[in-house]
């Protein structure tokens, strides 16, 4: 298990390296220029000459080679300098630091609700194949994976609008802060996103159910007299849970990496949307952060689901 850690970790650490590194050359490569973006006539900002644009340049070493500069990034980051916005001169920290924990409870508020509906519907579907019930589950799950979380979430903003005459909050609301503003900002975009996720999460769970309800181990524990829901809970659930994490995982990495369609439905500012302004922007520091962030989380997600593989099957080792 040791073995097979630090190789995960090592692997971690190229598939990062990678990452930096394409990330950098993209931004790099693509036109435009954020400080030629910054100080032009559209802005209505300053129009800078061309020598002051390369002193600017200068100061801020755009003008070194591209390995330097490559460089000094990843030594910033290794300190934990994540650098300032060219747009907004605020570090970038403070935008992860407020943004990212509204994220993340939206991200986790997706994945219980997903688990909460998906798993019940998959497995009573699995159980009652075939039958009115499961055929109904099987419409529903069709329907809510076709509907788009954007889509969904502007429906939701019209109707509490026309009915309720509410609308949700546009400033960041900390749970630690004000608990009863922060669940009302982050529950449409936990729903909006957790309805379509657990469609497909049904979808798997009835599946991998269907798989294992087959094994002759069930047979078996049903023919010696063990009750249906006993033998599901105890020996079917376990075993066809494991497709189901991975795809949770997954998810949940994604959504860690924030939804910009459900972000700007809801007008939340959330960490998906400051990198969709970022690209638009060429704002390369916080561009090549953001995604680093979320290929740290991803990556290290993957790593927690292996690690969770065997402590959930005794059967998977390692080597």
């Amino acid at each position: 298990m040791y073995k097979y850690l630090i190789r995960r970790l090592m692997l971690a650490f190229v598939t990062i390296f990678g990452v930096t590194v394409v990330i950098f050359v993209a931004m790099r490569v693509l036109p435009g220029d954020p400080l030629a973006m910054l100080f032009s006539e559209a802005t209505g900002i300053y129009v800078l000459s061309e020598e002051e644009l390369a002193a600017t340049r200068a100061s801020l070493g755009l003008d070194d080679p591209l390995y330097l500069q490559y460089l000094n990034w990843i030594a910033d980051v290794l300190r934990g300098d994540l650098g300032y916005s060219f747009w907004v001169e605020v570090p970038i920290m403070d935008t992860i630091v407020r943004r990212g924990p509204i994220t993340a409870q939206i991200a986790v508020f997706a994945i219980v609700l997903a688990w909460l509906i998906g798993v019940p519907a998959g497995v009573i579907s699995a159980i009652w194949r075939e039958s009115a019930l499961d055929h109904v589950l099987r419409f529903f799950v069709t329907l809510f994976m076709a509907v788009p979380s954007f889509w969904l979430g502007l429906t939701m903003i019209l109707f509490t609008v026309l009915v309720f005459n509410w609308r949700p909050s546009i400033t960041i609301q900390q749970l630690w802060e004000n608990p009863r503003d922060n669940l009302l900002m982050v529950l449409g975009p936990s729903i909006a996103l957790g309805t379509g996720l657990s469609a497909i999460i049904a979808r798997m769970t009835r599946t991998t159910v269907l798989d294992v309800l087959r094994e002759d181990y069930v047979r078996t524990a049903r023919a010696k007299g063990l009750p249906l829901w006993t033998t599901v809970m105890r020996h079917v659930l376990k075993n066809a849970m494991l497709p189901v994490i991975t795809l949770s995982g997954l998810a949940l990495a994604g959504l860690l990496g924030g939804s910009v369609a459900v972000e700007k439905a809801f007008g939340f500012p959330g960490l998906g949307s400051a990198l969709a302004q970022a690209a638009v922007e060429r704002d390369w520091m916080m561009v090549q952060n953001l995604t680093l962030i979320f290929a740290v989380t991803f990556v290290f997600i993957n790593l927690a689901i292996d690690i969770l593989y065997a402590w959930i099957d005794p059967r998977i080792r390692y080597e």
